[in-house]
């Protein structure tokens, strides 16, 4: 399968390659692999389409990764690669570490990861790992230089979190939750996180709210 093949296989299922590389003699990869891809949501378009599938129909637990599994697994069988998903572990596979590999994500100003496309809302739902050297096109290889945050001239991430649990020095998880809880997080709940959405890149992204309620979901219970 050439490149193209694997981004018109994903997009069949409302994926993307989120990015791509052709691993260093040190190892990025697992196991020898010689062409990693990293497959995340597509935006927009995956929601409609994944909440058709029978994963979230079926009322069972951890449908999304279900989901991903599915496909993405039957996409590496394919292929004669082999698929590798952020649940796998403990240990857990180094998707941060690969995802700045890739050239298409960076540390944004609020520590989180920021991708050229998906902004703050960039997720990862599986990578396929590849015996063979995988020619990788240069759009797909590298985004802007420096990456969005770099052009960005508000940085309004800094300050959109409401209680300033994400900030240049880092994530604070509980006062996150302990705001959740209360009336005023009802909006992050129910529409994503508000530092997310002010991202110019996530606003282009279009992700809809019923998906990033499904993770907020997810997340705070």
């Amino acid at each position: 399968m050439t490149f193209e093949d694997f981004e018109q296989a994903a997009a069949k299922e409302a994926l993307c390659i989120f990015g791509a590389l052709n691993p260093d003699p040190e190892g990025q990869a697992p196991d020898g692999a010689q062409t990693l891809l990293l497959f995340g949501p597509q935006g927009p378009g995956f929601w409609p389409h994944f909440s058709a599938q029978p994963e979230y129909l079926d009322g069972a637990p951890d449908p999304l990764d279900r989901w991903s599994k599915r496909v993405i697994g039957r996409l590496a069988q394919d292929s004669a690669g082999r698929a590798i998903f952020p649940s796998d572990g403990p240990p857990y596979p180094p998707f941060q570490a690969w995802a700045l590999a890739s050239g298409r994500a960076w540390v944004s100003p609020v520590t989180l990861l920021v991708h050229d496309t998906a902004g703050l809302m960039l997720s990862y739902r599986g990578a396929i790992a590849l015996p063979d050297r995988l020619p990788i096109p240069q759009h797909a290889l590298f985004g802007p230089a420096g990456g969005p945050c770099q052009s960005c001239a508000e940085h309004a991430c800094l300050s959109a979190c409401p209680v300033g649990a994400l900030t240049s020095a880092g994530y604070d998880v509980a006062t996150c939750h302990e705001y959740l809880d209360t009336p005023s997080g009802e909006s992050c709940l129910s529409r994503g996180c508000a530092l997310r959405r002010a991202c110019p890149v996530s606003q282009s992204y279009g992700r809809v709210e019923e998906q990033s309620a499904f993770h907020m979901k997810a997340f705070h219970h």
